[in-house]
């Protein structure tokens, strides 16, 4: 698999740019613009940065499209997913906490 590749896949599906990535991440965008335009392969500890920047786990990154949503997601999740990734932090917070005064 090539990392850059699929880094640039999961940031067009979420819309998301490199710097927002940088900012999600907690990266430099110099990090970010190096695996792009350097052609340098991210670290590990980079790649596990990049995916908590993008809100996914190390093995949905490295699984294929049909692998994640047959046996991560469904459909609905997936969209839930796909429009929790462009929220801000006090967004995300918003839902949090309304999600769970629903479960109470």
């Amino acid at each position: 698999m090539d990392t850059k590749v699929r880094i640039k896949q999961l940031m067009d599906e979420r819309n998301i740019s490199e710097y927002r990535l940088a900012k999600n991440s907690g990266l430099s965008q110099s990090t970010i613009s190096n695996i792009f335009v350097r052609n340098t392969s991210p670290t590990i500890p980079t790649v596990e940065a990049i995916c908590n920047g993008l809100g996914i786990t190390l093995s949905q990154f490295f699984c294929d499209e049909s692998q994640e949503q047959s046996v991560y997601l469904t459909p609905e999740q997936k969209q839930m997913f796909d429009s929790w990734v462009s929220l801000s932090e006090e967004q995300k917070q918003a839902i949090t906490t309304l999600i769970q005064s629903f479960s109470k």
